[in-house]
């Protein structure tokens, strides 16, 4: 399953790039499903080659992603790689294109569950839905500290 997703922001593009990195924001922006950082990275921004572990609650049942930064071109893009978790597959693209309002952030998200025919049955009529919403929330998220940061600059 692939999803696209673009969330304009009025910020610059190093700014999303950096906050997007950043483990505290993350676990701020994810609240509603308690996702939080408990090895590997565990606060600050994380970088290239590093890994992060997270544990968070989804559908009621509680879940741990390993996930590593694969590739690293600030402050355009990079891309978070899941090494140990509950998806077969998963690759997450962040892409930040500067614009003349700001920023176009751009989520390119691959994934696949486990389980052959039942797991694309369930990514397509369950999950592709849930995650374009998890992420969406997580860009709103986004976009209101980018901006509030920028009107008060």
């Amino acid at each position: 399953m692939v999803l696209l997703i673009e969330t304009p922001v009025a910020a610059p593009a190093e700014r999303c790039f950096e906050l997007s990195l950043s483990i505290d924001a993350h676990s701020l922006s994810m609240h509603d499903s308690r996702e939080r950082a408990v090895a590997g990275v565990t606060s600050g921004v994380i970088g290239e080659g590093e890994e992060v572990t997270w544990s968070a609650r989804h559908f009621g049942i509680r879940f741990r992603m390993t996930s590593r930064i694969v590739a690293f071109a600030p402050p355009t893009s990079f891309v978070d790689a899941q090494t140990r978790g509950p998806f077969a597959h998963w690759w997450h693209e962040h892409e930040f294109v500067e614009t003349t309002e700001g920023t176009l952030m751009i989520d390119r998200i691959s994934f696949a569950s486990p389980c052959g025919f039942i797991g694309r049955a369930v990514d397509r009529w369950i999950l592709a839905r849930y995650m374009a919403n998890l992420i969406t929330r997580r860009n709103d998220w986004l976009v209101e500290e980018l901006e509030s940061e920028s009107a008060g600059a």
